[in-house]
């Protein structure tokens, strides 16, 4: 019976997991480039009762019998599918269609990874993330520039005073890996490369597999609030019925310590 007692407070921190994942998930439903997380489970390992078969050739029970011991949450995984598209008019907002992040400058000099492309100016004129982090490779914008334009391939020009045509400002770069869900998340809508993702493909927008860019959108978080509710409902039955389980479990022992001999 200690068995079961176990097995079900196990159960009850797991399913403390993913009411806690899904808590994040809708705590960022409005997130920009936020991307849900689903808990990944396992069970644990078991304990050998008795092994099929019967020794030196005699017959025997045909399957062994064995006593699990719960579940564990061994990992939170991303899922990068694509959000929704939404038209903000800002010259400086720029969503990713397909796959890829913006690669961006972090102090240290290394490099982070977004989907979050509402970017803002310095007093400089860079082009910098909500956080003040620069693109890489970076695009400064003059101070007298009348009319900022990306492309879809990435390309930026700006419009100045007593120009008819644009100049270029610079590129903007896409990256993608080849396992997105090994990025380990840093907040702030970052992500950072790890020997899971893999590294990172560098190029232009629609080229060598990566999306394109779009001026004036956002990308809406991926979070899918009806299906999280679900998941909320199914974790709380969950942890409610491991509850119980522990419930029973105590019931039994105290039958079992007042059986008189």
């Amino acid at each position: 019976m200690l068995h079961a007692l176990r097995t079900a407070a196990l159960g009850m921190s797991a399913q403390q997991t993913s009411v806690d994942n899904t808590a994040n998930n809708l705590a960022n439903a409005n997130t920009t480039g936020f991307k849900r997380t689903r808990v990944a489970f396992q069970d644990l390992l078991y304990q050998t009762v008795r092994a099929a078969g019967g020794e030196d050739g005699a017959a025997g029970s045909p399957a062994t019998l064995q006593m699990g011991h719960g579940a564990v949450a061994v990992a939170t995984v991303a899922t990068f599918t694509q959000g929704g598209l939404s038209e903000t008019g800002n010259a400086l907002d720029v969503a990713v269609n397909g796959a890829g992040f913006f690669p961006v400058q972090m102090p240290d000099g290394s490099r982070s990874y977004t989907r979050d492309g509402s970017f803002t100016l310095t007093a400089d004129g860079l082009l910098v993330t909500q956080s003040g982090f620069a693109l890489d490779p970076g695009i400064e914008v003059p101070p007298d520039a009348l009319e900022v334009q990306i492309q879809a391939d990435g390309t930026a020009r700006a419009l100045l005073p007593g120009e008819t045509e644009p100049v270029e400002l610079g590129q903007i770069e896409l990256a993608r890996f080849q396992n997105p869900a090994g990025l380990r998340p840093l907040g702030g809508n970052l992500f950072a490369q790890t020997e899971g993702s893999g590294e990172p493909v560098v190029g232009r927008p629609g080229e060598d597999g990566l999306g394109t860019v779009h001026q004036g959108f956002l990308e809406a978080s991926n979070v899918d609030v009806v299906q999280e509710m679900v998941d909320l409902i199914a974790s709380q039955r969950a942890y409610e019925l491991n509850s119980k389980m522990v419930q029973a479990g105590e019931e039994m022992l105290q039958i079992a310590n007042g059986v008189k001999r």
